[in-house]
Parts: C-alpha cells; sequence; structure tokens
C-alpha cells in the first residue's frame, strides 16, 4: 500500500470536469485506488464516489493505492493534481 497527501489547489475543486479526468487517469491502473478527505475514504475510480466528497480548493486528501502499479498511480495523480487537471 502507499499513499500521497496533496492539498487540492484549482480555483474550482475537483468538480465535474476535474474530476472526469481524475477518474479517467485513476482507471489507467490496475491497482485499487482510494481518495480519503477527514474520515471518509471513497474508490478513486467513481465519479460519484469522489464528487460525494465535495473536494474544494484548498482541501486536504491522501491518494491511497494498493496493487502492483501503486506507486506509479499514486505519482500520476499527484501530478495531476498538481497540474491543475490540465485547466
Amino acid at each position: 500500500m502507499y499513499t500521497q497527501e496533496i492539498t487540492v489547489n484549482n480555483e474550482v475543486g475537483l468538480h465535474a470536469r476535474p474530476a472526469t479526468f481524475f477518474i479517467q487517469k485513476a482507471n489507467e491502473f490496475k491497482s485499487g485506488i482510494w481518495v480519503e478527505k477527514e474520515d471518509r475514504r471513497v474508490n478513486a475510480k467513481s465519479l460519484l464516489g469522489v464528487l460525494s466528497l465535495g473536494i474544494v480548493m484548498g482541501t486536504k486528501i491522501t491518494l491511497i493505492a494498493d496493487g502492483s502499479d501503486e506507486k506509479e498511480a499514486v505519482a500520476a495523480l499527484t501530478e495531476l493534481i498538481e497540474n491543475n487537471f490540465g485547466e
């Protein structure tokens, strides 16, 4: 299992469009991937799950991956977040 804490800094947070990019990226990996905010954990490959966290600008989240490509998955998702989802 591999984890990484990161702060979402894009202006609108993880709303529908960036969440879609996030989920598409997560689905490129075989590992199980979760997003954790405070005490809630959801599947990073589920649009409704990710949107249900209500992630806004400045929110700290933890990315958790478990599987054969866990480090690559977390690195790719971290990079996507750091680049503000390409917006």
